[in-house]
């Protein structure tokens, strides 16, 4: 079996302050995770705003989270996508060496190219670096779709590519991916329909709810994972009007200023082109978070 990092995993933000990483609460929202059973932390990728994010400030989240991670059950699934293959392979390559556990790799962005680009492009990168690497499908972000018939084949000829978080919003993608390729490892990424894709055979989740509640997704992905699945249903259901009202705007616009909202962030700050929510927004925000029991440091 390949090597993998699975179950319950947060998309990181990339807390700000001057425009610059407030790496202290960095390591605090962190920790946070860890104390409340995440198996692993994804710096860097959507949620971190890892568009905005200078190569040197991409190398620094990498580095805090192995820091903060080691010697822990926490494991580090480091953002190392790029629309330019070699910039993606240099940072996969700087993850590996510092101590990441397995790289995430989103899909091209912009240039769009076609399946077997998107195929060459990750062999490229997997044959760079011998750590896991999952494959990261959002079109929705990228413009590009990696397809069943090529992640299948990456799967097969690149040994240490073992799964792929898969954010197009379509059930039945997963259950293609699943019915033709049982052992291929696919990952939640969007959260209201954690649930649906753990009952199909997902194997977890990366999460950006779970900045806020890790406590509740990680119950809900490791009860999925032991098949219980009525009491992993009750948490999805649960979770649902939270899990909607953070994508009421560009993710992570809304999470981070929940996370203000909450205590967990000293300042709400993004970078632009990201702003802050709308006051309407951030009303409704506030409002459903009464809802939930969001736990401190």
């Amino acid at each position: 079996m390949k090597q993998q990092i699975i179950g319950a995993m947060t998309a990181l933000i990339t807390p700000f302050k001057n425009n610059k990483i407030d790496e202290e609460t960095y390591e605090k929202l962190i920790l946070r995770q860890i104390k409340n059973g995440i198996d692993a932390v994804v710096p860097v990728g959507t949620t971190g705003e890892s568009a905005t994010l200078t190569h040197d400030e991409h190398r620094v989240c990498i580095e805090i989270a192995v820091n903060v991670c080691k010697n822990t059950n926490t494991k580090v699934l480091a953002g190392a996508g790029s629309n330019a293959t070699h910039e993606a392979i240099d940072i996969a390559q700087f993850a590996q060496k510092n101590g990441a556990d397995g790289i995430l790799s989103v899909a091209p962005y912009y240039n769009k190219p076609m399946q077997n680009g998107l195929y060459e492009h990750y062999k490229a990168i997997a044959s760079s670096i011998d750590i896991p690497v999952l494959l990261y499908n959002v079109p929705g972000r990228t413009g590009s779709d990696i397809m069943p018939q090529t992640a299948l084949k990456l799967f097969k000829d690149c040994k240490n590519i073992y799964g792929i978080k898969e954010a197009t919003g379509k059930i039945d993608r997963c259950v293609d991916l699943l019915a033709h390729e049982p052992d291929l490892v696919v990952i939640s990424g969007e959260d209201a329909i954690n649930y649906p894709i753990l009952a199909n055979g997902g194997k977890g989740v990366i999460s950006v709810t779970s900045n806020l509640l890790p406590d509740n997704i990680s119950d809900l992905t490791h009860l999925a994972l032991e098949e219980k699945f009525i009491q992993a249903k009750k948490i999805n259901d649960m979770l649902y009007d939270i899990n909607k009202i953070m994508f009421c705007e560009s993710n992570p616009i809304p999470v981070k200023a929940a996370m203000y909202l909450a205590g967990l962030t000293p300042v709400l700050e993004y970078r632009l082109p990201l702003t802050k929510p709308s006051n309407e927004n951030l009303k409704n925000i506030e409002k459903i978070m009464k809802n939930y029991n969001i736990k401190g440091f």
